[in-house]
């Protein structure tokens, strides 16, 4: 967890590899997986870890929480085509030192039998190994609320970070949905997906104030999901996280607006260099991702 380094030549072989068999890059899910994957299971989980090593001593924590019910369910499928563009700006690019990235997802823990899975923190290609486990249910319960509420409370209780007990270095959590949280953390959920005994529920607004300490939290909210644009939604979140409630264009510039977010939050760049970056990678993204990103003015 943490060690190694990420390798573009790593992942495109393992793409050629699966183009020429048939494979697909989500086996696990495709095959009719319906149960957390062991690896991203959370339950009795102590800690999901970021730690300083000799290769990467300075390590900077971003995770990326995805709702994977009804048209979300696209969502890791674009982010592990655009992994190489992700890592590249983060790592080539000088935006963040030694990044380590923990990919998760997020469904509906009143209906789902997959609410909440968490990989690991990771600074090489298993990301994309944690990706290709994630089960894309595609349920949710059809209230246009989802169990963010837990993925942040499991966020907030159960990781270690070493940006933030060595340096007071917040790191990044990037949830990014169409739906809002339930109003309170209930205590039976807690119980039955992460093994935590609550004796009480805990309001929203009380769990989204807790991971505000160790991350810095943006709703990242594309237009073409079932609920893009969404008043009713987007107020909710403005509510909860104010300026840092992103609307995207379009899901494809997920990957370019996490990496800007990034690298703006570090002071690595301004948005005007980071959306030159990404025409000169050939993205075209950078409209989206500049009328997206315009009133956003992240705080370290």
């Amino acid at each position: 967890m943490g060690s190694g380094y990420w390798s573009c030549d790593v992942y495109t072989a393992a793409a050629r590899f699966r183009a020429s068999t048939g494979a697909s890059a989500f086996a696990y899910s495709d095959a009719g997986a319906r149960r957390v994957h062991p690896k991203l299971d959370p339950l009795g989980v102590g800690r999901r870890e970021c730690r300083d090593t000799d290769e990467h001593p300075l390590s900077t924590p971003i995770a990326v929480l995805f709702d994977v019910t009804g048209s979300m369910r696209r969502v890791p499928r674009v982010l592990q085509a655009k992994l190489p563009r992700l890592l590249g700006l983060l790592i080539d690019g000088r935006y963040a030192t030694d990044p380590q990235i923990l990919f998760g997802a997020i469904g509906d823990a009143t209906c789902d039998r997959a609410p909440l899975q968490i990989g690991q923190f990771e600074s090489d290609n298993r990301m994309d190994d944690d990706l290709a486990r994630i089960v894309l249910e595609g349920g949710g319960g059809g209230q246009r609320t989802e169990s963010y509420e837990l993925a942040m409370y499991f966020m907030a209780r159960h990781t270690a970070l070493d940006a933030v007990t060595r340096r007071g270095r917040r790191g990044y959590l990037f949830i990014i949905g169409d739906e809002m949280p339930y109003r309170r953390v209930k205590p039976r959920e807690v119980r039955s997906v992460i093994g935590d005994e609550l004796s009480e529920p805990i309001g929203t607004e009380a769990v989204v104030a807790e991971v505000q300490r160790s991350f810095d939290t943006y709703y990242l909210l594309p237009a073409d999901a079932s609920y893009g644009g969404d008043l009713e939604i987007l107020s909710r979140w403005r509510g909860l996280l104010g300026q840092n409630v992103v609307e995207l264009d379009d899901l494809d510039s997920v990957c370019d607006a996490i990496a800007l977010l990034v690298g703006l939050g570090e002071e690595a760049i301004d948005l005007d260099a980071g959306l030159g970056h990404l025409a000169g990678m050939g993205s075209g993204a950078g409209a989206s991702v500049g009328r997206a990103l315009a009133g956003v003015r992240p705080r370290r």
